[in-house]
């Protein structure tokens, strides 16, 4: 299940390959026509890819480059999303989730585009990018089962909430689970909390949540 936050993408002039190729000499003039169809339409593909909308990494951070930092207390990637495309000099962004040491979550801007890295810790993107949850249809990303707790066990911080999911699918009682991130709902540490009922979903940035039976 797919949850993303729409944020507006800012146009911007690209110079066509096509064109810029054929102006900027004449080999590449005479060049594009005569490699026929195949060069231009792998032009084209380019041309799309370079159209589509960005999406912002989850579990990915993008270290170096931080000008300024300051605290999310609504815990939401997209505030930190949102606060890079106001400002001008933000070229790129970090949010990490809040931890045992670190109450609040923490919105990094950046003045240029560094690499990206796999870490749980963070949500990282570049300016114009939504924020989009990973795509799986057994896990909901984003998503907190609000009621039907029968008990909750703290486990060690998991970007997937697989123990909360394997651990109810061995106890037969258990129908939904939700796992809740360090410094949300659960205190300093991740929880999972298991549930006897299938609740409705809200969206949350706290939490994963599945549905086993």
């Amino acid at each position: 299940m797919e949850f993303s936050i729409a944020l507006a993408v800012r146009g911007r002039k690209r110079r066509d390959p096509i064109r810029s190729t054929a102006l900027g000499s004449h080999a590449g003039s005479s060049g594009l026509l005569a490699r026929g169809p195949r060069r231009l339409g792998g032009a084209l593909v380019l041309l799309l890819a370079l159209a589509a909308p960005a999406s912002a990494q989850v579990s990915f951070d993008r270290p170096g480059g931080d000008y300024t930092n300051f605290a999310v207390r609504s815990g939401d990637p997209a505030a930190c999303a949102s606060r890079c495309e106001r400002d001008p000099r933000c070229r790129a962004w970090s949010f990490s989730y809040p931890t045992g040491g670190v109450p609040n979550a923490i919105c990094w801007l950046k003045s240029q585009v560094a690499p990206w890295r796999p870490n749980p810790c963070c949500v990282s993107g570049v300016k114009g990018a939504g924020v989009t949850e990973p795509r799986n249809p057994a896990i909901e990303f984003s998503i907190d089962r609000v009621g039907g707790d029968y008990r909750n066990i703290e486990v060690p911080s998991d970007a997937m909430g697989r123990t909360c999911d394997a651990v109810c699918r061995t106890d037969g009682r258990c129908r939904a689970w939700t796992y809740s991130r360090p410094g949300y709902y659960g205190g300093p540490a991740a929880r999972c909390f298991f549930k006897d009922r299938v609740t409705l979903p809200r969206h949350d940035p706290c939490c994963i949540s599945g549905v086993v039976r």
